[in-house]
């Protein structure tokens, strides 16, 4: 390990040479109150920024250990130090300064949800950050007095401000750890409870527009639970509070246009996240695997079992290992069902305003002129029952145009100017006295889920592209092949999507062995994940990376099967 005095020398030495002459400053130094590490150098100021890692010890840190002594606490504290550090540059990076990246330093990003990230790690031994820097350049010539700035006067103010504990608003960082523990024991207490999902008293559920997530500000109506729906769970930090729990079975959201519905929905598929305060969805917890549906024209399908769903197709074709580079919609979500089944789901959301309406129901009407003899779609209608009665799979479902739905549903919450109401005893009346005589479609068809196994070969990346680069959160570049997220409508953070494409090498290198099942598969590195960190999943050894944050095991599986080139065999049918 060198000393500072040590960096700053080679750093006037290099003053003027050419920009790779940075590369001999990669190495360890001791700052005194803390180390920093200089990892990967880049090779050009338009590069990739440098990647430098900042150890402070916890006897000059001095976090107390209640605020990292779980799981749940360590990721509300590290969530909240990253935003800190984020804050921090802000105040004081002067920001770019020479060519392409010159003079930046950043941390990973972060929104509304409270992730585990590789952008802070904390323990008894100390605290750790990892940031990019941008080492100034004038054209393609080092400069040395900037970059003496950035590591002597900037670098330093940065931890100063963000990794001592005793710099930091206390009350705010415990609240912000309390916080994250309560969502962490609501979601567990609501399993207990026979729900699947809870909207607290209060929540602020809609968002500011359509790409940004923050809550709306002006006008939004706070979320008041139906009397008949409503429960109270006691929360270590926020004590009693009240909301509305959704029971296990199905579940229908319905009401006029713009009342409010599929902004329900959408604030529940956000609730498999913890959210920060001030988000307004605080205390919206749902399953945490719940998955949500939607059809998906043109996506590929490999070799899935939709016959529960669509089978006799003319001509004879099978459905039961159906594969398609161009679904429509039906039979992608019918595929996405199946897929959502296939790596473990125990609640499925629906929106029938983004799903194939032939796929959702047949009336009456429609029985009768086109026969069951000609129709290879069993509508969803018609398998909702059995998905909970025969899987345990419970669903919620925006219905805005189909009553039909009433004789199948649990519960019927309606929402009107914004506020819930539970309508189910209603909806049953009406029910009987307009009967749908249509009739069910999947009587003595049992569901199966028939699992399936990658073949490693058919996603080995050959010839000169081998890099895999996710693009914002929708996009990943694996190889020659352009994967396409953007239906995967439960990934928040492009740095989740940056995580899954190396997830991806991982588990092809790591358990795929043309054996293994998908869901074992995601499983195992998910375990690794959880018991070695983020970090197992680098493709570079050694390598510290800053920029990824976790994934749910729904969201790998759904970019897996998304892949254009994956080739798949299947293996026995498992209920």
């Amino acid at each position: 390990m060198k000393n500072k005095a040590q960096l700053e020398a080679m750093l006037r030495r290099i003053d003027g040479k050419g920009y790779k002459a940075y590369k001999d400053i990669q190495g360890v130094y001791d700052f005194g109150n803390f180390t920093l590490y200089i990892d990967y150098v880049q090779g050009d100021p338009f590069a990739s920024p440098s990647r430098i890692r900042v150890i402070v010890p916890q006897r000059i840190a001095g976090f107390p250990a209640y605020l990292y002594s779980s799981h749940p606490r360590r990721k509300g504290l590290e969530d909240y130090i990253t935003r800190q550090i984020a804050k921090s540059i802000a105040g004081i990076v002067k920001g770019r300064r020479g060519t392409g990246k010159s003079g930046q330093i950043s941390v990973i990003s972060t929104g509304q949800q409270i992730l585990n990230r590789t952008s802070v790690m904390i323990n008894s031994t100390g605290i750790e950050t990892r940031l990019s820097m941008g080492l100034p350049a004038h054209g393609r010539r080092v400069m040395a007095g900037q970059a003496v700035e950035m590591f002597f006067n900037e670098l330093p103010a940065i931890a100063e401000r963000s990794l001592l504990y005793k710099n930091l608003d206390r009350d705010a960082v415990l609240k912000h750890v309390n916080l994250a523990e309560d969502q962490w024991i609501l979601r567990n207490k609501i399993k207990e409870m026979g729900l699947v999902a809870f909207v607290a008293n209060g929540s602020i559920l809609p968002r500011r527009s359509g790409v940004d997530d923050r809550p709306l500000q002006r006008g939004a109506v706070p979320f008041i639970s139906p009397p008949e729906l409503e429960v109270m769970v006691e929360l270590p930090h926020a004590g009693r509070v009240k909301g509305m729990g959704i029971p296990k079975g199905i579940t229908l959201i319905v009401g006029g246009g713009y009342h409010g519905k599929s902004t329900l929905l959408r604030a529940i598929e956000r609730g498999v996240y913890d959210h920060i305060s001030g988000d307004g969805r605080e205390l919206v917890v749902t399953a945490g695997d719940a998955v949500k549906i939607r059809a998906e024209d043109g996506r590929r399908v490999e070799k899935v079992d939709i016959s529960p769903f669509i089978s006799n197709l003319p001509g004879n074709e099978s459905t039961v290992a159906f594969s398609t580079d161009n679904a429509s919609g039906s039979t992608s979500q019918a595929a996405n069902i199946m897929e959502a089944l296939e790596i473990g789901t125990s609640l499925l959301l629906i929106d029938e305003d983004t799903s194939a309406t032939n796929f959702m129901i047949r009336d009456a009407r429609m029985q009768a002129l086109v026969h069951k003899d000609s129709e290879p779609i069993t509508p969803f209608i018609d398998r909702a029952a059995g998905l909970y009665e025969q899987l345990g799979v419970s669903t919620i479902i925006v219905v805005g145009g189909s009553g039909d739905y009433f004789d199948i549903a649990d519960r019927i919450i309606m929402m009107e100017r914004y506020i819930p109401k539970d309508v189910t005893k209603k909806a049953r009346e009406i029910a009987a006295e307009f009967a749908a005589r249509r009739c069910s479609e999947a009587a003595g068809m049992p569901l199966r889920v028939t699992h399936r196994c990658p073949i490693p070969e058919s996603l080995a990346i050959d010839g000169r592209k081998k890099k895999i680069k996710s693009r914002g959160l929708d996009n990943i570049q694996y190889g020659y092949t352009n994967l396409e997220l953007d239906d995967v409508e439960q990934l928040v953070d492009s740095n989740q999507t940056r995580a899954i494409g190396d997830i991806i090498r991982y588990a092809m290198e790591n358990y795929m062995d043309g054996k293994a099942t998908l869901r074992e598969i995601v499983y195992k590195v998910h375990k690794d994940i959880e018991e070695k960190g983020l970090d197992v999943i680098s493709p570079f050894k050694g390598f510290h990376p800053g920029d990824y944050a976790q994934p749910r095991p729904q969201e790998i599986a759904a970019a897996i099967n998304r892949l254009r080139i994956l080739e798949v065999k299947q293996a026995p049918s498992m209920k």
